[in-house]
């Protein structure tokens, strides 16, 4: 990360045409709102385009057809949000581990790293551990046995993988986040729980970016599996032997139960709950707060959680939604007397 960066160098990092000062100097990334002349901004939806004459940013990421409305120095692109993203990576703050083992890190002999691994202070490497080149491992980080990394890939402070964890190539992974730890499994047999021991493991494809104080399980037998290109919130629970589809976002505090199978390209909102055992097609979406009790085949959008209304409204609600049986017998034994007296009343 540098102090300032020209426009010029952001034009070239998210291939753009460059409309004013080639030279301007950009301090930072900035919201339409707080932006200040020496930021840059980005609009990317047409209800901010109405804005773009009270900014006071000194340079704009935005569409050709929105250009005239703004007097500043314009980075043209198709896609102004994904042009955002991109110029994000170069106004990144994270310290960059130097490369090398730190002192106080305590490595396997058995253990396999490329020379360009970065290993930050208090890390534990297991026993036969390989990691592939540019990893990082940021402070506190744990390794089981067996564990291997690909290329690039990134474990931020505190992350512990159990034995036999495998994940792909430019993954991301935030600190508290646990990936294989046992999976539910007990047999109950004299009043008791008897722990059904965890035998498979977690494979991870590549591009894969797992939010902080996640818990990813182990398979029972055969491996929990997160498919290439798959994005996943904070405080997410993936339980053992679930399958995510490449391509598929899961979002915060969502929990999915044992063996079910999430398509690709799906996209599950907040405190979504998906049951055990059941397959959820590609292209598959649901709200926030849907309980998911069976699968699908097809794609679509999906939702079950009841709007938001005031707590008069759902109290009232609330005791109708108990009175539902009683109203629908009610009304079957109203259809069957209707249905009696047009009987009766055929000549």
């Amino acid at each position: 990360m540098v102090d300032c960066i020209k426009l010029s160098t952001l034009a070239s990092a998210v291939d753009a045409e460059l409309e004013g000062d080639a030279d301007f100097e950009v301090r930072k990334l900035a919201s339409l709102a707080a932006a200040q002349s020496s930021d840059l901004s980005f609009v990317s939806q047409e209800r901010y385009a109405k804005h773009l004459d009270q900014t006071k940013a000194g340079a704009l990421i935005l569409k050709r057809e929105w250009a005239a409305s703004f007097a500043g120095n314009k980075l043209i692109v198709a896609d102004p949000y994904l042009a955002y993203a991109q110029a994000s990576e170069l106004f990144d703050k994270l310290s960059r581990l130097p490369q090398g083992i730190h002192a106080s890190a305590v490595v396997a002999d058995t253990a396999q790293l490329a020379a360009s691994v970065a290993i930050g202070a208090q890390c534990v490497v297991g026993e036969n551990v390989k990691l592939g080149e540019n990893v990082r491992l940021y402070p506190g980080v744990v390794l089981g046995d067996n564990v291997e990394i690909g290329d690039d890939s990134l474990i931020h402070a505190n992350v512990t993988l159990y034995h036999d964890v495998r994940l792909g190539e430019r993954c991301m992974v935030h600190s508290g986040t646990v990936i294989g730890s046992d999976g539910f499994g007990f047999a109950p047999a004299q009043g008791r729980w008897n722990k059904i021991h965890q035998l498979g493991a977690v494979v991870i494809g590549n591009d894969v970016e797992i939010g902080s104080n996640t818990a990813i399980d182990r398979g029972a037998i055969e491996d929990t599996l997160i498919e290439d290109g798959v994005i996943i919130d904070n405080l997410v629970h993936i339980a053992h032997n679930v399958q995510i589809g490449a391509g598929s976002a899961i979002a915060g505090c969502v929990g999915i139960a044992g063996s079910a199978t999430v398509g690709k390209r799906c996209t599950v909102a907040g405190a979504v709950a998906i049951n055990g055992h059941i397959t959820i097609a590609d292209n598959s979406h649901f709200h926030g707060g849907t309980i998911v009790t069976k699968g699908n085949d097809e794609p679509g959008v999906f939702a079950s959680a009841p709007p938001l209304q005031s707590v008069k409204k759902w109290r009232r609600n609330s005791v109708r939604y108990t009175q539902l049986d009683e109203l629908s017998s009610r009304i079957k034994a109203l259809e069957k007397q209707l249905e009696s007296k047009v009987s009766d009343s055929k000549p």
